[in-house]
């Protein structure tokens, strides 16, 4: 996990890489990119130095430490909850201790939901009950329940093939996994689609490439328009289960009860903290993870380890004395998982200002040890960061990927701001 670190604040000291500008020194004059690439190898002792203390210094170990003691004392961090806002206002205090700058709170409305009691009994053609997760936003089931038939089905195609077969059914989709990008589709419109054909409800096939009898929840979307129904995932093998019955000619029925509930939205906050630039403190540089999580577990990797490798990077800077030359801003958003909704908040609050953003960065791929980073921008400034990537030799992580992207950062990318996340 720490090894991130040195993605984020490898180009912390140096050139703003917006793709709408010009690069330039002193006075007006456009600089050379061998100008620009001679003074990157200037800072390979900076480098090196940030290496020596995350690695093998005092700050070796210290984000997971961080990270561990949060976990362990507030648990699981959903949108609305009592624990996200306990967890903002830990990090709001860690953040002051640790002698960053202007650490605030900027106050943000998010989304309030919880699932409830929830099951899903298989009543034909024979008893089982089955491990499902409510997905988020879903609305609940009638008190008693629904009892249906089910129509198994592979994809969207096939589900319109088959409209006439599912009305007052529940749809279960049995979707194959190809990757996460294309198969999570499933989860967040198959409510909408099934509802579309009159379905009662909805299961989705966990998106992931194995189980463990282990469903994973998420976000779903609702559309204007149509009716909202009960949507929850089940495990890889129950969903393959009920396709196999189904191809042998079975008829399935479950029954599925669900006490999800919608709440009006709730006051959070997003967390900031900064080292203010020397030479051109307006302009920024954002390093970023989110706070919240899902309700069934801790959130350490999704997104508890990005937010904490972020201030990581913050706090390794301040301890070797350096003052960047643009101002390096930690966010830790809130509600990411309700579809980054306090990130949407922080655009719509900090655009009028977006020339004045030189890159923006995320964490939300995992703290696992990373190979390079994803980066999003104009040719120049994949250069420049092809550059500064060579700083990070000594722990062998150089490589610049296409496609940088973060549900938090997205905003700014579309926007022409480049962007990077760590792969």
């Amino acid at each position: 996990m720490k090894f991130l670190l040195f993605i984020f604040v490898g180009g912390v000291h140096l050139l703003s890489l917006n793709s709408g500008k010009a690069i330039y020194g002193n006075g007006n004059r456009q600089r050379t990119f061998q100008e620009i690439k001679e003074e990157i190898a200037c800072y390979g002792d900076v480098a090196k130095a940030i290496i020596n203390l995350a690695v093998y210094g005092k700050a070796q170990n210290r984000s997971y430490e961080r990270l561990a003691l949060l976990v362990d004392t507030v648990g699981p961090r959903p949108s609305g909850s009592k624990n996200l806002e306990k967890a903002i206002q830990i990090m709001h205090q860690n953040l002051q201790e640790d002698g960053l700058e202007n650490v605030h709170l900027e106050p943000v409305k998010i989304p309030h939901w919880e699932r409830g009691e929830e099951s899903a009994v298989m009543l034909e053609p024979r008893e089982h009950k089955m491990a499902i997760l409510g997905l988020g936003s879903s609305i609940g089931t009638p008190p008693e329940g629904i009892t249906a038939e089910v129509l198994v089905v592979t994809s969207f195609d096939e589900l319109q093939r088959r409209a006439p077969e599912a009305r007052g059914k529940i749809v279960v989709y049995n979707q194959p996994y190809s990757n996460y990008s294309r198969t999570v589709q499933y989860r967040v419109q198959g409510a909408v689609e099934a509802a579309k054909v009159g379905a009662l409800a909805s299961l989705i096939r966990s998106v992931a490439s194995f189980s463990i009898y282990s469903p994973h929840t998420g976000i779903q979307e609702y559309q204007d328009g149509v009716p909202k129904i009960p949507t929850a995932c089940i495990t890889v093998e129950d969903a393959e289960m009920m396709s196999r019955m189904a191809s042998r000619g079975n008829r399935i029925v479950i029954h599925l009860k669900m006490g999800a509930r919608n709440y009006p939205d709730a006051d959070s906050f997003n967390t900031v903290a900064e080292i203010i630039g020397s030479k051109y403190p307006e302009q920024v540089v954002l390093v970023s993870g989110h706070l919240d999580s899902w309700d069934v577990g801790q959130g350490a990797m999704d997104d508890g380890g990005g937010a904490f490798i972020s201030w990581e990077a913050l706090s390794l800077i301040k301890d070797l004395g350096l003052r960047p030359k643009r101002t390096l801003r930690l966010v830790l958003w809130t509600a990411e998982e309700q579809g980054g909704i306090g990130a949407f908040q922080y655009y719509q609050l900090h655009k009028a200002n977006i020339s004045n953003y030189s890159l923006v960065m995320e964490s939300d791929l995992g703290t696992f040890l990373p190979s390079g980073l994803q980066f999003t921008g104009s040719e120049k400034a994949r250069a420049i960061m092809e550059e500064i990537m060579n700083l990070l030799r000594p722990i062998n992580i150089t490589q610049v990927f296409e496609a940088g992207e973060g549900t938090d950062i997205n905003f700014w990318i579309q926007a022409g701001v480049p962007g990077k996340s760590k792969r």
